[in-house]
């Protein structure tokens, strides 16, 4: 407590200067001359403050010296591995052109680069050199410190001399063939190595560095704590009659005993005016997405951040609560803000989701509603686990509906599926384990056509027999080929396999499942082929209504396929195919729709036939549809769309060669992409299992009235 005293007042027992200097004057003592002797202590206590932070901060440069040193010394051991991996390519290029018989000027230019950089690196971080830097400009690398650096060195430069002797003929491109290759060797032999021990440069000076961090911290602790000491002794010597501050401290702490109630939410309260009082918790800060102030509006703050309707049924909220004669805990159950969805920038800029909940419970004065105690709460896992959740359920029950649909198919189809379905998946897997970047981008889309074929097959199976959830897994796999197909090069292509395996594994996955069930369906059904054949019928007759029904029009199939059972397995899955292909084109690209067919004066139910007759050794499949036919004029504008020809090439094509471009793959007419039509696979696909079968394939069509393919073979 700080009194105020006048100046005749005598303090007994007070024997400060300043007191003992008033009792000399009023005694009539003259004045002293001025001295510092009485601010001796805060002096002393403020120097040794400027020595502290001097000493830290002489410290703190020479050590943050020393790392960026280490930083520059981190980066470029990082490049070393970099060069050493260089090195070894450059050399397998330069040894690819000569048995190419090519030039390789830019190939040997590549590892000369490599290799006078790695040399002048590894002499600098011997002996402490300058060298070009990470970004081209010359920087001084010190030596490296330490024992196991130097023994690293050592190892390295004992790898690198007869490393460079090797290379010396290849550099000056005048290396015979036994000298590359012994380069070449020597290169394979030690590259690991090479680059293993750069590895271990690398942690040898992180670790340096580390020690070095660790150092500067234990300064900086050790300087803080002296400050603070010292700080707190001239608190405590010169400051103790700031007391009067004390009444204000004690307000600000009821008020933060007040609003921070628990610290693992956000809590700050709301004015009537919906803005945030004079103290907000910690975690509102990161709730919000941004710094909050005291005084700042309430609805501002969440107008960024939720829908119109969201923020308006907020503020209508709030007004209630307000309201004294609404009782809380009537309204409590009707609060739109009880959870909601929110975007707030991460620190990289992006939109970052989150669920929020707010509550709010008014602070009462008097039956006067003076504030409302908002809490904030992250409930972003809770709504994420609810909606996984629901996730795994609908994926359990349509799992389990395709389960159930694979019991009801026919035995003989659902094992002839099966043991299809997983030789093509085998297929596939094979085809992107045995293709990489390296071998050129014509390889790698050649591989994913191929593939994409597979896939598709496997597609229009499932879809035959109903399996709805295997065939959009298969349909999302296709679209994941696209999308490397379309992606850019043949590098960044093959670099895209290799997340491939996961998608195919989950089909597999599938499919043995179904294996499974092909066992217990074995124990109740023979494979008889002439059921087989009719129950195909039935089930690509199901696959047309389908379809028809996703496209909008109607269908009559006609599907007399029962002398499949005289072909063998690999002919009537490839015919298979073909006809399931043939009759989705026929659905999605021919028949229209009932207003359009009425119009045209045929009826509003799509005529599909599909009939595979034998004569003798000879067979013919023919499917037909009674419905637009092909336009050959739609085909040249879209090939004029994709980019394919120019307007003058298209012109020197006759309708006849402009058709024959619906088989090649990528090409589609269908207005958008759906899991039918779209991606200019399926016929691609007819026309690969037609040059199987060894087979000729004629093509029929007038505008406005049919199309007939007629696929005749001998077997």
């Amino acid at each position: 407590m700080t009194a105020t005293l006048s100046q005749n007042t005598a303090i007994p027992g007070d024997f400060s200067p300043a007191a003992r200097a008033a009792a000399r004057s009023r005694a009539g003592t003259p004045k002293r001359p001025f001295s510092f002797g009485k601010y001796r202590e805060i002096i002393v206590a403020v120097g040794f403050f400027l020595l502290f932070d001097l000493g830290v901060l002489v410290l703190n440069f020479y050590t943050s010296f020393q790392i960026a040193q280490d930083a520059v010394g981190i980066n470029l051991s990082g490049r070393q591995r970099m060069l050493s991996q260089r090195t070894a390519k450059a050399m397998l290029a330069v040894e690819a052109a000569r048995l190419k018989g090519v030039p390789a000027e830019k190939e040997l230019e590549e590892l000369k680069n490599a290799v006078r950089l790695f040399d002048v690196s590894l002499k600098g971080f011997q002996n402490g050199a300058t060298v070009p830097g990470g970004d081209g400009k010359p920087v001084f690398l010190h030596a490296a410190e330490g024992a196991k650096a130097a023994d690293i060195l050592s190892q390295a430069q004992g790898i690198w001399t007869p490393y460079q002797q090797k290379l010396a003929p290849v550099l000056a491109a005048a290396a015979s063939d036994l000298e590359l290759q012994a380069a070449v060797d020597y290169a394979r032999a030690n590259n690991l190595k090479l680059l293993g021990l750069m590895n271990e440069l690398t942690t040898a000076l992180e670790a340096v560095a580390s020690q070095r961090a660790n150092t500067l911290r234990l300064v900086q602790t050790g300087g803080i704590v002296l400050a603070l000491l010292n700080f707190a002794f001239i608190l405590f010597k010169f400051l103790r009659r700031l007391r009067t501050s004390d009444a204000a401290i004690d307000a600000a702490n009821e008020e933060n005993r007040e609003i921070l109630v628990s610290v693992r939410e956000g809590l700050f309260l709301l004015t009537p005016d919906f803005r945030l009082g004079s103290q907000v918790s910690r975690s509102s800060h990161q709730l919000f997405g941004r710094k909050l102030s005291p005084g700042d509006h309430f609805f501002e703050l969440l107008q960024p951040l939720v829908s119109e309707k969201a923020l308006q049924d907020g503020r209508d909220y709030v007004d209630l609560l307000f309201a004294p004669h609404v009782k809380e805990a009537l309204v409590q159950n009707i609060n739109p803000l009880s959870e909601v969805r929110i975007a707030v920038k991460n620190r990289l800029g992006q939109d970052d989701h989150r669920y929020l909940s707010f509550h709010f419970n008014r602070v009462q004065e008097d039956k006067v509603v003076r504030h409302l105690l908002v809490t904030v709460q992250d409930v972003t896992p809770r709504v994420e686990l609810e909606q996984r959740l629901h996730d795994e359920r609908q994926r359990s029950q349509k799992e389990f509906g395709m389960l159930l649909k694979a019991f009801e198919a026919d035995p003989a189809l659902l094992r002839q599926f099966v043991q299809r379905a997983e030789s093509s998946l085998l297929q596939i897997n094979d085809l992107l384990r045995s293709t990489s970047s390296a071998q050129g981008e014509a390889k790698v889309l050649a591989t994913l056509d191929a593939a994409g074929r597979l896939v598709h097959a496997l597609k229009g199976d499932a879809a035959t027999l109903g399996l709805d959830t295997l065939a959009i897994q298969a349909h999302q796999f296709e679209s994941e080929l696209q999308r490397i197909r379309q992606s850019g090069t043949g590098a960044s292509q093959g670099d895209a396999l290799l997340a491939l395996p996961l998608p195919l594994e989950e089909l597999l996955h599938k499919v043995s499942s179904l294996k499974s069930l092909t066992g217990l369906q074995r124990q109740g059904a023979p494979d008889v082929p002439d059921g087989a054949a009719i129950s195909l019928n039935e089930a690509l007759t199901r696959l047309a209504h389908q379809i028809a029904s996703d496209e909008g029009c109607l269908v009559a199939p006609a599907l007399r396929l029962g002398n499949l059972a005289g072909l063998d397995e690999p002919t009537r899955g490839l015919l298979r195919d073909v006809t399931v292909q043939l009759i989705r084109n026929a659905v999605v690209h021919g028949i229209e729709a009932p207003e359009q067919r009425s119009r045209a004066g045929k009826l509003p139910e799509g005529r599909i036939d599909a009939e595979l007759l034998r004569d003798g050794d000879d067979w013919t499949l023919t499917v037909r549809d009674d419905g637009a036919g092909l336009d050959a004029d739609a085909v040249r504008q879209k090939l004029l769309k994709l980019g394919w020809y120019t307007p003058p090439q298209l012109e020197s094509f006759d309708d006849r060669q402009i058709v024959a471009h619906i088989f090649k793959p990528g090409f589609s007419t269908a207005g958008q992409l759906n899991e039918h039509a779209g991606r200019g696979i399926g016929l691609d696909l007819v026309q690969a299992h037609v040059q199987q079968l060894g087979a000729r394939l004629v093509l029929r069509s007038t505008p406005g009235q049919f199309t007939e393919f007629n696929i005749r073979f001998a077997a």
